[in-house]
């Protein structure tokens, strides 16, 4: 309650409408407690309770377990930062899910912030993203295949031995396979920590529309404005099923309206040293990032230049998608990203200019399935059967392929070329290509585009 007697709640609608949220709430809600550890500081608390915070925030060095063959920051000055929400099966958290492995990630961004910090978006990534995972190293002495599965396995996979420098590391050069972003730090969360965040602000109020009653997250509320706190609060970050349309895309607008609701009573509530202390405790406990992030210092660094930033210039975005069954009619599991707008969006971040969300998403309408992509694959280099491997990672992304074979000459360069009418289907398949532009031709195949594989395209790449 603030001192005018306002209330902010978080409402559990039908999970397909975008969440109403304070936009620099959203994105500074972890950054509240940073800033409120200098006030302490300030208001002479003393050094002790700067130092005892700052040792909660554990450093896990990635840089080795990533690997050497990463994207180029385009845009010397600008950060992108991987921030994973953890959701370990041990411990405390051992209640929640059955025959899964020990780290999961249920939520997974990243924030750019530009080189003249005038702007900032950030992108959620749905859990559920049907992409390519690289081969990672899983921390118990073996190597993963690369395959392809929910974004979210990567963590898990480079989790295998524990530790969240695998985990983490596993994630960004996932990010980074599908994005061509290259990732300069990561902050990763524990939602253990969250919860007792909550706790020290004793709950927070949201207002579901309808009822939620929920075995796997162990959930049951009533409609209605009510108080969550404890395990009822990390329930209702989590839920999915039993609530609007069991969408993974509606659980991340939940997600974010209760951060911002969080981020809002921390600034009315905590005006007590015991209750902030407490706050803080939890939230830097729960937080793992990497070394150069690592401590008060630099994380409030961090949250003052974002404070900088003209509310009406954060913008929050997820990645355009559709389910996956329009593409693959078993697949009712899974969505798949929207080709070209996701490739156009990762290269306005990777050459630093500040995304247009209104042509994003106008342009993510009326979405292209890969399965209306109709392309022949031929081999333009001496590699025998490349076509074929090329073309298995195409039906995997869903893409039509109407016939593999070889070309009439090498090429040392990967071309898509297209006739009349299939400009958007060239362009599409091109997005998928990193460094691949379609081109209209006028002795092209009529009906189909045409993908000659040169000897620059890595069959791994293809998104």
């Amino acid at each position: 309650m603030s001192g005018h007697g306002k209330r902010r709640r978080t409402s559990a609608g039908t999970g397909t409408g975008p969440a109403r949220l304070t936009r620099r709430g959203r994105i500074l809600a972890w950054s509240a407690g940073v800033t409120s550890v200098v006030v302490l500081g300030v208001a002479g608390v003393g050094a002790w309770v700067y130092q005892d915070l700052n040792d909660n925030i554990r450093s896990a060095d990635v840089d080795d377990r990533i690997g050497g063959d990463r994207p180029v920051n385009l845009s010397p000055g600008s950060k992108n930062i991987l921030v994973v929400g953890s959701d370990s099966r041990d411990g405390a958290n051992a209640k929640y899910g059955k025959d899964l492995t020990t780290m999961q990630s249920d939520t997974l961004m990243v924030l750019h912030v530009p080189a003249n910090r005038e702007w900032a978006t950030v992108v959620s990534f749905p859990r559920d993203s049907w992409v390519g995972i690289p081969a990672c190293d899983k921390g118990d002495g073996s190597t993963s295949d690369p395959h392809h599965f929910k974004i979210n396995e990567a963590f898990a996979i480079g989790g295998s031995g524990g530790e969240v420098a695998g985990a983490a590391a596993c994630s960004i050069k996932t990010v980074e396979a599908n994005t061509g972003l290259r990732i300069d730090h990561f902050m990763s969360v524990d939602f253990q920590g969250f919860k007792g965040m909550v706790d020290a602000l004793e709950g927070i109020e949201v207002c579901p529309k309808e009822a939620i009653h929920s075995e796997k997250a162990r959930l049951d509320l009533e409609p209605g404005c009510q108080t969550v706190r404890g395990e009822q609060a990390l329930g209702y970050v989590r839920v999915r099923y039993g609530v609007g349309d069991g969408s993974d895309i509606g659980r991340i607008g939940r997600q974010q309206e209760f951060m911002d609701a969080l981020a809002a009573k921390a600034k009315d509530k905590l005006t007590s040293p015991k209750a902030l202390y407490g706050f803080l405790q939890s939230g830097t406990k729960s937080l793992t990032t990497d070394p150069d992030l690592a401590g008060i210092k630099p994380l409030y660094g961090l949250a003052s230049e974002l404070k900088g930033i003209p509310s009406d210039r954060l913008t929050f975005l997820t990645v355009p998608n559709y389910p996956r069954e329009a593409d693959i009619a078993t697949d009712k599991a899974n969505v798949v990203w929207q080709y070209p707008q996701a490739t156009d969006l990762f290269t306005d971040l990777a050459k630093d200019r500040e995304v247009d969300k209104k042509r994003l998403e106008a342009g993510a309408k009326n979405p292209l399935y890969a399965s209306a992509v109709r392309v022949q694959v031929l081999n333009g280099t001496p590699v025998q059967g490349l076509a074929g491997t090329v073309a298995e990672q195409l039906r995997t992304a869903g893409v039509t392929v109407t016939g593999t074979g070889n070309a009439p000459a090498h090429a040392g360069a990967t071309e898509v070329t297209y006739p009349p009418g299939l400009e958007k289907q060239a362009k599409a398949l091109a997005a998928r290509l990193p460094g691949v532009k379609a081109v209209q031709a006028a002795d092209a195949t009529a009906g189909v585009v045409t993908l000659v594989v040169g000897k620059d395209l890595d069959p791994e790449r293809i998104r």
